[in-house]
């Protein structure tokens, strides 16, 4: 799954030109990144030509001075080859652990339509992640081939969306569940006039660290 705007109730931030993780997400983002890098000895080039994003976004998003878009933040969870929780989670002590609503980091799309927030603690990288996702009314998410072995388990909660895993389309109404595996391009749509709620499990392969 933006670019850096707290939410309310939407699962992302909303910058006109680019819907973020929530500002406070940026700094955690970027100190998770440097570290997987350096710990997979990748200089920033190198890792620009595995994820296919700029150099100047990563050393940006390293300095906490930007934050990435869904996109952006899958394409070097997948170059590292490691869960996405890898790069916002933020390590914390074990024990029960409230989400409250009105405090969700959120992640958006580029432009902020498609909305994702994460219903698990960023306190480590999981095998198993748990996400609510919102998308506006006539809005679509494309999202590029996971790392091998990533599973998605999505149930639609309220609307009616569309769901393209390489190339066939396949329609949920509320109430309908699907699982495909996501290390093929896939994309999420919304057609209808309203929002559009979904639960997302996913899958990895193998624990990363």
């Amino acid at each position: 799954m933006g670019k850096a705007r707290r939410a309310q109730g939407a699962k992302g931030p909303t910058a006109p030109a680019e819907a973020a993780p929530s500002a406070d997400l940026a700094p955690v983002v970027g100190g998770n990144l440097r570290r997987l890098r350096v710990k997979r000895g990748l200089s920033l080039e190198k890792l620009s030509r595995l994820s296919g994003v700029s150099r100047a976004m990563l050393g940006q998003v390293e300095l906490g001075q930007s934050a990435p878009t869904i996109n952006v933040l899958w394409k070097i969870s997948t170059a590292l080859g490691v869960p996405f929780s890898a790069l916002i989670g933020s390590k914390a002590a074990g024990g029960v652990t409230v989400l409250r609503s009105e405090q969700a980091k959120v992640l958006s799309s580029h432009d902020g339509r498609y909305r994702s927030r994460a219903l698990f603690p960023f306190d480590e990288p999981r095998r198993v992640e748990f996400y609510e996702l919102r998308m506006d009314p006539r809005s679509e998410e494309r999202a590029e081939a996971h790392a091998p072995g990533t599973t998605e388990n999505l149930v639609v909660a309220s609307g009616a969306v569309e769901i393209e895993v390489e190339g066939v389309r396949h329609q949920l109404r509320a109430g309908d569940a699907i699982v495909f595996e996501a290390d093929a391009p896939h994309a999420y749509r919304n057609a209808g006039e309203a929002e559009a709620v979904m639960f997302l499990v996913m899958t990895y392969a193998e624990s990363v660290g």
